[in-house]
């Protein structure tokens, strides 16, 4: 297989594999918050007094849920723009 198919390939295969990880990680995370919400709504509303504990917990999940789609979406980010694979195929 000539050298620029394969770097053909791996770009194509790079860009799937991207997207993938992108909206996956976005499905995922608002997912995760809508139902972390509507448990939240729902403890609320059964005790009231309960809610500024609540809601603190419920911010820093909220965090913690988005940072995991940060994460990812660098990862996608730096296969994207320095693609590790592309340089071992050049090299090779």
């Amino acid at each position: 297989m000539e050298v620029t198919a394969l770097v053909a390939a791996i770009q194509g295969y790079t860009a799937l594999a991207i997207g993938i990880i992108i909206g996956l990680g976005a499905l995922g995370a608002c997912i995760g918050i809508g139902i972390m919400g509507s448990k939240f709504l729902e403890s609320a509303a059964r005790q009231p007094e309960l809610v500024p504990m609540l809601s603190g917990r419920m911010f820093l999940l909220a965090g913690l849920i988005d940072a995991a789609f940060i994460i990812g979406l660098a990862i996608a980010l730096f296969f994207a723009f320095a693609n590790p694979l592309l340089s071992a195929v050049a090299g090779g």
